[in-house]
């Protein structure tokens, strides 16, 4: 089988990562890293053999051997350059969110069905192994009948100005708790958030969703914390379980621990605490599996699992919580 020719759009915090793994992904060929920055063409250098430097997206999509695109640029930017590559004829990967709007991401969407082309969204915990078996162990019914679900996302990290922590960090848990289960959406969803290092740009956000079938979720989200946690815990009427992003070897924890009926007292019920237990999570870099998802899509023509209908349902439930801060905000 030949190799997909791809380009990566955006060389700032995470297109370097994009290009190193394009170029060591097996039927990938890095063809073309496209950056404004001269500066930050150094954070690629040495290109590999092969791959052109350019500052220009059209000189890029003028390669009729180009296969497909990479964007890892601002989030504003997301809808109109994935548009411009979509009907330039060339397979899009967008970094999430898709798009900052409902309105927006549609056009993009209806751009790649015109288009016939590959629309991937970058929702990278989504190929994570530790959460592909959470996933597993929900669908085998490891776990009962899911109660709630909650994540904490926090780090003393980098102050944005262009995104608050919601845009930022909620579309990564957001992307998880739809895929656990089973892209269901929320009929509610509420949101509080502060801006308290710049204005009009909350850097902590509490966000709340109910699902139609009883599930709940809370997201804690900020970049102006103590502790660095990157954590999502499911409550199940049998088990429960907790993907921990940040633990070294215990990606994956499940907990016998839940409320058994008793009996011999009918409509009590009895704390049950038994052993915790982690499965084997293969180390394998989620940005490499995902990566190499985007090139099999090409090559064989699939539907990626992060398609561009899974980035929509995202943007809906992210704008909703984003009314909610705008109706709250101080």
């Amino acid at each position: 089988m030949s190799e997909s020719s791809l380009a990566v759009v955006g060389l700032g915090y995470w297109g370097p990562n994009l290009a190193r793994n394009v170029a060591a992904v097996p039927g990938a060929r890095l063809s073309w890293c496209c950056e404004s920055d001269p500066a930050a063409r150094e954070r690629v250098e040495p290109l590999p053999r092969g791959c052109r430097f350019s500052d220009s997206l059209d000189e890029v999509l003028a390669d009729s051997e180009l296969d497909g695109v990479l964007l890892a640029t601002p989030v504003r930017t997301h809808a109109e350059l994935a548009i411009r590559v979509l009907e330039a004829g060339k397979h899009c990967f967008v970094e999430k969110p898709l798009a900052q709007s409902v309105a927006d991401a549609h056009r993009v969407l209806d751009a790649a069905q015109a288009s016939g082309r590959v629309l991937m969204v970058g929702h990278l915990l989504e190929y994570h192994p530790g959460v592909a078996a959470l996933e597993s162990l929900i669908e085998a019914g490891e776990l009962g009948r899911i109660h709630y679900i909650y994540t904490n996302r926090l780090n003393l990290g980098l102050l944005r100005s262009d995104e608050n922590a919601l845009w930022s960090l909620g579309a990564h848990d957001v992307s998880v708790i739809l895929r656990l289960l089973g892209g269901e959406e929320p009929i509610e969803a509420d949101a509080r958030g502060e801006c308290y290092m710049r204005p009009g740009v909350e850097d902590v956000v509490f966000a709340f969703l109910r699902f139609p079938s009883g599930v709940s979720a809370h997201l804690h989200l900020s970049w102006l914390d103590p502790h660095k946690e990157r954590r999502l815990t499911v409550v199940g009427s049998r088990r429960m379980a907790t993907f921990d992003d940040m633990a070294a070897e215990r990606k994956l924890t499940i907990y016998d621990k839940g409320f058994d009926e008793s009996a011999e007292h009918w409509g009590e019920y009895i704390a049950r605490s038994g052993p915790a237990t982690s499965p084997q999570i293969p180390d394998t870099e989620p940005l490499a599996l995902e990566v190499e998802h985007f090139v099999r899509a090409i090559q064989d023509g699939l539907t990626p699992r992060s398609d561009g209908h899974s980035g929509l349902r995202v943007v809906r439930v992210l704008e909703s919580l984003q009314a909610q801060l705008d109706l709250t905000r101080r």
